[in-house]
């Protein structure tokens, strides 16, 4: 049995009209969203920038955000929990499949002769830091076995994730928008 990872949390700050500091939101992301053919799968969008620089008094926006992609110009904060992968190729073509179709269908989701299926690129610079758990960040030609604590550098590059534990992985990513030249 896989272990459940705690609930996550979300802290706010900003401003009262006497200009300090306060704590405006304390609790769960806004919206987590889950992959019914993935079960334990969950992505929770935590906050978004829509321009860079950033107004730091704009509201939350997070509600509004659909797809992989931050906003053109903007920022991401994501948190994924991915489930232990299923040995069975075919089914996990099928819990891919229905997690790009459900969540991710701005990716380049190139799994057609790719090394996993689960192989996508996007135009952004992305900041992946596993929280718990490990993962194996797949490129092309090479991967990499990341556990709690390490972050990848992601820079547009095709990828995959894959969770060959036993356990679940939590991991954090800030996607900022990004171009190919």
């Amino acid at each position: 049995m896989t272990k459940r990872l705690s609930p996550l949390r979300r802290v706010v700050t900003g401003h009262n009209e006497q200009g300090q500091s306060i704590i405006i939101e304390d609790g769960a992301p806004p919206r987590v969203a889950r992959v019914q053919a993935r079960p334990g799968y969950a992505m929770a969008n935590v906050w978004r920038t829509a321009s860079c620089p950033s107004n730091v008094h704009d509201a939350d926006s997070i509600l509004e955000h659909k797809g992989v992609l931050p906003p053109k110009h903007g920022t991401v904060i994501r948190v994924i929990d991915i489930p232990p992968e299923p040995k069975d190729p075919e089914e996990l073509e099928k819990v891919l499949h229905a997690t790009f179709r459900e969540l991710y269908p701005d990716a380049d989701h190139t799994k057609d002769k790719a090394v996993h299926q689960g192989m996508h690129k996007t135009a952004t610079v992305d900041y992946a830091i596993v929280l718990a758990g490990s993962i194996t960040a797949i490129m092309d030609e090479d991967e990499t076995i990341l556990n709690a604590g390490d972050i990848l550098i992601q820079r547009g590059t095709n990828h995959a994730w894959s969770n060959r534990s036993e356990g679940m992985c939590r991991i954090a990513f800030v996607l900022v928008d990004g171009r190919f030249e």
